[in-house]
């Protein structure tokens, strides 16, 4: 199905303009009898035949001259005006073979409503269109091509009456120039701005060096961007995307004529290629391939890296005689092992039949904004945005509307970290030259969920040394990752949050003991510039050390464990069989409310509880746990106030031996 390319490229051959030589008249025969005008229509063939566009041009105008009632005239110069993308004229002629004998050719319906399509006067196409697809034998392929445009034709038709806020503005000549400004990616506070600069080659007129720049966002501008020498080579960088901290950067690189990727000699596996590098100490690593799994000797391109850590999503196309096909979007998770899975294509809710491109996740991790020619829109590239549902799937594709969508390609939108400003690029006047960076505030129907920001430090709680170390924060609700991520040297971290969920914070680092905390974002009021901020020291492990289970949950008086237990439960089994020599006592507490007796049940029994589940779920051995419980025999603070008195019910484990 290469619709829009047909509709769109306009690439014609001589047979278009032959065809109107036809009609429903048998052959050799016209619906002239002028023979100056037939003669001069001949002659306009020949000429287009042999590609003399200009002298083609001029005969077809003089056998209209000659009668102006020549159907296959005015039909085979609007063929020639459309293939030129004067569509004005293409219109006019089309229009006037129709006015002549609206049975002569049923096909001139569908080039007319085509044009009218392009043109953007899409009640007149739907008209056309209709009008076509109502005769009988049509070409099966122009039949289906013609009901993709007509789909288009009647989404566009309403939605252009509907149309949303649309203000856009410059952002300024700090990060645009004379040059081309393009790509635009983002950190998750929505300080530091990277995009891909293209620089004219004096040695090479009409070529361009792609290559990434940085801005940072002080005092209300974004300051004058510099390169990144590190990534930037003599080859071409582009498409970049930013980890939620500003640490990873994936991006694509395509191969030259010598088969390498620029001076660093970036090695790839077939024409374009992902590639990664960490900032370590402030500094970019050298860029490596993002493998196999993700590479392949087709055409990836346009990554788009979730604030979960651990999602990659990208572009792939099909190469075929060296041409692009099938563009899709893949995504492919980071494992265990820190490879890469075998990607999985989106589901039919995002990918068409048609080109997919320009992915973007927003860091809310629910909201995907994309562009496509196959979803119904306005023509060309669109671009639409899909919620992620309950079940974890890919929501139905929305067109973000007019005059955000247009009848041009439309693409590589960026949508700020708070959700309130959407980034693009334009070449409309009034710029600093090329193609510019501009920002708008995005409607509301179309904007991702609410976040926030969290940041935090993981340091040794004896030595107060910084801690490198691995973490997770857990969506408590249904136990889904939402982040896994680790801290810096400066045992630092910064990750992005949904607001309004309940989360769980999990650390591990060898020779430390397990970590967990839980804090809440339900009903807050979030404010984006103000980080939600945590400090986390780790316990070395020490025969005697106790932790705190501070994410397992039990209704008032029982000990069956809550669903929002089992995230902290499993982690707890990881720790264990990380540590296969540990063994733990588990114990359970209460405050000093109620029975004595009961308190004592209670206490064992929610022990148990954990204990039974870490046995059967986590398989480790029964001999490296025990539990007990020790009602309100143990408290951390007096009883002596409600919310002191709920610090005392917790579950707790202590290191008997290591």
């Amino acid at each position: 199905m290469g619709s829009f390319k047909n509709i769109f490229a306009i690439v014609f051959v001589f047979c278009g303009l032959l065809a109107f030589s036809q009609g429903s008249l048998p052959p050799g025969e016209y619906t002239t009898k002028s023979k100056s005008a037939i003669k001069h229509f001949e002659e306009g063939l020949k000429y287009y035949q042999a590609r003399n566009v200009p002298e083609a041009e001029k005969e077809l105008l003089k056998a209209i001259k000659d009668d102006d009632n020549f159907i296959e005239a005015h039909g085979a110069y609007a063929q020639l005006k459309r293939e030129k993308m004067e569509l004005e004229q293409a219109e006019i002629h089309y229009k006037k073979a129709i006015d002549i004998n609206p049975k002569f050719k049923a096909r001139t319906f569908y080039d007319y409503g085509e044009v009218l399509f392009l043109e953007a006067k899409y009640d007149q196409a739907k008209l056309n269109l209709e009008t076509y697809l109502k005769f009988e034998r049509i070409n099966p392929n122009t039949k289906e091509e013609a009901e993709f445009i007509l789909m288009h034709a009647k989404f566009a038709a309403e939605a252009i009456k509907k149309p949303k806020p649309f203000t856009p503005i410059n952002i300024g000549p700090g990060i645009n120039t004379e040059n081309n400004e393009y790509f635009p990616a983002i950190t998750g506070d929505g300080k530091q701005f990277l995009f891909t600069r293209g620089i004219p080659d004096p040695q090479q007129p009409g070529y361009e060096n792609e290559d990434f720049y940085t801005s940072t966002f002080i005092e209300k501008a974004w300051q004058t961007a510099y390169p990144i020498v590190a990534i930037n080579s003599i080859g071409n960088e582009g498409a970049p995307t930013l980890s939620a901290d500003g640490n990873i950067m994936f991006f694509a690189s395509c191969s030259n004529e010598y088969g390498d990727y620029g001076a660093e000699g970036r090695k790839g596996f077939g024409s374009c290629d992902i590639f990664y590098a960490q900032k370590v100490n402030g500094k970019w690593t050298k860029p490596r391939n993002a493998g196999p799994a993700v590479n392949t000797a087709n055409w990836e391109t346009q990554p788009s890296f979730s604030s979960d850590g651990k999602t990659l999503y990208f572009v792939r196309g099909l190469l075929s005689r060296g041409n692009v096909k099938q563009q899709d979007i893949y995504m492919s998770v980071i494992g265990d092992d820190g490879k890469f899975s075998n990607p999985v294509k989106l589901s039919d809710n995002v990918n068409t039949p048609y080109k997919e491109e320009s992915v973007f996740i927003h860091p809310d991790n629910q909201t995907l904004y994309f562009s496509s020619e196959g979803h119904p829109g306005f023509g060309r590239l669109d671009i639409f945005i899909s919620r992620r549902q309950p079940d974890g799937s890919w929501g139905p594709a929305v067109n973000l509307g007019y005059p955000i969508n247009s009848i041009e390609d439309d693409n590589s939108l960026l949508v700020g970290p708070d959700g309130n400003i959407a980034y693009f690029s334009s070449a409309r006047k009034g710029g600093f030259g090329g193609l510019d960076v501009y920002q708008f505030e995005l409607p509301k129907d179309v904007k991702p969920e609410k976040i926030t920001f969290t940041k935090g430090k993981i340091y040794n709680a004896k030595t107060k040394e910084a801690l490198e170390a691995n973490f997770e924060l857990v969506d408590l609700a249904n136990g889904t990752t939402i982040t896994q991520s680790f801290s810096d040297a400066n045992g630092q971290f910064f990750v992005t949050l949904t607001a309004n969920k309940n989360y769980m914070v999990n650390v591990n680092k060898p020779g430390f003991l397990f970590y967990s905390d839980n804090f809440s974002l339900k009903g807050k009021e979030t404010d984006f510039t103000k980080p939600y901020l945590l400090e986390i020291p780790l316990e070395p492990i020490d025969t005697g050390r106790t932790v705190e289970l501070k994410n397992i949950f039990f209704d008032v008086n029982k000990w069956d464990l809550k669903p929002e237990s089992k995230a902290e439960l499993e982690k707890l089994a990881a720790f264990l069989a990380k540590n296969p020599t540990l063994k733990i006592e588990l114990g359970g507490h209460t405050d000093n409310s109620g029975d004595k007796k009961f308190n004592e049940m209670l206490s064992t029994n929610r022990a148990k509880s954990v204990y039974d589940y870490v046995i059967a779920n986590g398989k480790i051995s029964a001999a490296r746990l025990s539990y007990k419980g020790y009602a309100d025999k143990r408290p951390k603070v007096p009883n002596d106030s409600p919310e002191n008195k709920a610090k005392n019910r917790r579950t707790e484990f202590k290191v008997i031996s290591k």
